[in-house]
């Protein structure tokens, strides 16, 4: 290569900035493959099922409305320490990281390319030498830029940018779905709490009744039969309380996992000192299926999965690239740098497949087959969440009736058991009828904390489902 004078340099310089310029014009051109569009969804305005209530405003932090301390404690933890959380930061890391791959293909590539050698050449043939052996020594910078003409490289990063979100999003489901878990374990917990205090309470009675029926038995009053009914009702009981401590032992072991805290411990309390959070708004808006992290997750893989058919399309036209090379060349190292020693480059680069049996088209039909893919994917989440919605409603409605009827239940069955416990102390009825009305009462009082607990679990549900909270307007 010839070394540039001056004004070839400048010739030079002014050519390849005319290049880049024009790439970056061409590059502008309108990429091809389908824009997106967000798909229209025959999803009802409103949610079939509504609860009469006063609008309320609900934060994201949706399990502070609880009103429970160790609860608050417990998220704080399990958002910051639980594994599943942290794969899927580092998935979003990930993704970002692509991204970032992906958008450096916008500018020019610039390598720097040096070397020394030393070689001898054959003097044989009539082949004179001037120097043998001799040095050469070689520095330059080179770059090289393909022009985005079809925008391959445009829509290349439209996937990536879907994909980062997408893995946002997924997070956002994980921490949706780890703080429903928690919340769903540490309210069935407290539900544990209730009912052992509640059979610990009725074991007691039981033993102050067994004892009584013992003294009835030495005076003469009561039968053997009495006592050993008595007996066999206080054995149930425990039988019963052990079960409630097996539960309550498990469930705290899933809160551990849950939270990454194997050592934890948390003390007992009456499920009934939390109160019911509020319910959203008669006629709530389906549109908040939008805030729904898993639908905006398969909305953001639709997006990505549209670009790719862009990427794949692009392939089937000519891909033109830039390369330009500046540098210097010389036997000796001192003069690499001078004028005379200066070497340069530039071109222009075509491909264009001509036969290759089908190969980038059937790439297309992929590209197309998996955004039919994501599509129905995400027309499913949709559907599912509607569905999940309704569902979460119409269980907190009903969990309401039935807990108000089940209180009814417990307060009848308990004057029923002081009633025949006065009977039976003065002789009118037998020791059975006491016994029936304390399995009656320990079952209705046990029935109305469960259902307590399912109300609280419905309300759970229900945040889950609109994800995370709702606004009204």
């Amino acid at each position: 290569m010839q070394p540039l004078t001056l004004n070839e340099q400048k010739l030079f310089n002014i050519r390849l900035t005319g290049l880049i310029v024009s790439a970056l014009f061409l590059s502008a051109c309108q990429s091809v493959g389908p824009n997106y569009t967000r798909p229209e969804l025959p999803v009802p305005a409103q949610y079939s099922e509504t609860v009469d209530q006063t609008p309320s405003k609900v934060s994201q932090t949706w399990w502070t409305q609880y009103q429970d301390a160790t609860l608050n404690a417990l998220l704080d933890k399990a958002l910051q320490n639980n594994a599943d959380i942290k794969l899927a930061i580092a998935r979003i890391d990930e993704a970002e990281a692509f991204a970032n791959e992906v958008g450096a293909a916008t500018l020019p590539q610039v390598d720097l390319n040096a070397g020394a050698s030393r070689t001898r050449s054959t003097e044989l043939g009539g082949n004179p030498v001037n120097v043998n052996p001799r040095n050469n020594y070689k520095a330059q910078l080179g770059t090289a830029f393909e022009v985005d003409f079809w925008g391959k490289i445009a829509r290349a990063k439209e996937s990536a940018r879907a994909q980062v979100l997408s893995s946002r999003y997924a997070k956002d489901t994980v921490a949706l779905s780890l703080s429903g878990l928690v919340t769903g374990n540490y309210l069935v917990l407290r539900s544990l709490d209730s009912q052992i205090a509640i059979v610990q309470n009725n074991i007691k009675s039981r033993d102050e009744s067994l004892a009584l029926t013992k003294r009835r038995l030495e005076g003469g009053v009561a039968s053997g039969l009495d006592v050993r009914q008595a007996e066999v009702a206080t054995a149930n009981l425990s039988a019963q309380l052990a079960e409630l401590n097996r539960l309550r032992a498990l469930s705290l072991h899933q809160l551990a996992v849950l939270t990454g805290d194997l050592s934890l411990h948390i003390a007992g309390a009456d499920i009934q000192a939390l109160p019911v959070p509020p319910t959203p708004p008669a006629g709530l808006p389906s549109a908040l299926l939008e805030a729904r992290p898993d639908v905006r997750q398969a909305e953001e893989q639709m997006i990505a999965a549209n670009a790719k058919i862009g990427v794949a399309k692009a392939a089937l036209y000519p891909t033109i690239s830039l390369t330009a090379s500046l540098g210097g060349e010389s036997l000796e190292l001192g003069d690499i740098l001078k004028s005379a020693a200066r070497i340069w480059t530039g071109g222009v680069s075509l491909y264009l497949p001509i036969f290759d049996s089908g190969k980038l088209n059937a790439r297309v039909d992929q590209a197309s087959a998996k955004q039919k893919q994501a599509l129905a994917s995400y027309e499913s989440a949709v559907q599912s969440a509607f569905r999940e919605v309704n569902d979460a409603l119409v269980n907190l409605r009903q969990n309401t009736e039935r807990e108000a009827a089940l209180y009814r239940s417990q307060e009848a069955a308990k004057k029923a058991l002081a009633i025949s416990e006065n009977r039976y102390q003065s002789g009118y009825s037998a020791y059975l009828d006491v016994l029936d009305a304390q399995r009656v009462y320990n079952d209705a009082a046990l029935s109305f904390v469960q259902s307590r607990q399912a109300r609280l679990l419905a309300t759970v549900d229900l945040f889950k489902a609109l994800g995370g909270g709702w606004q009204a307007n």
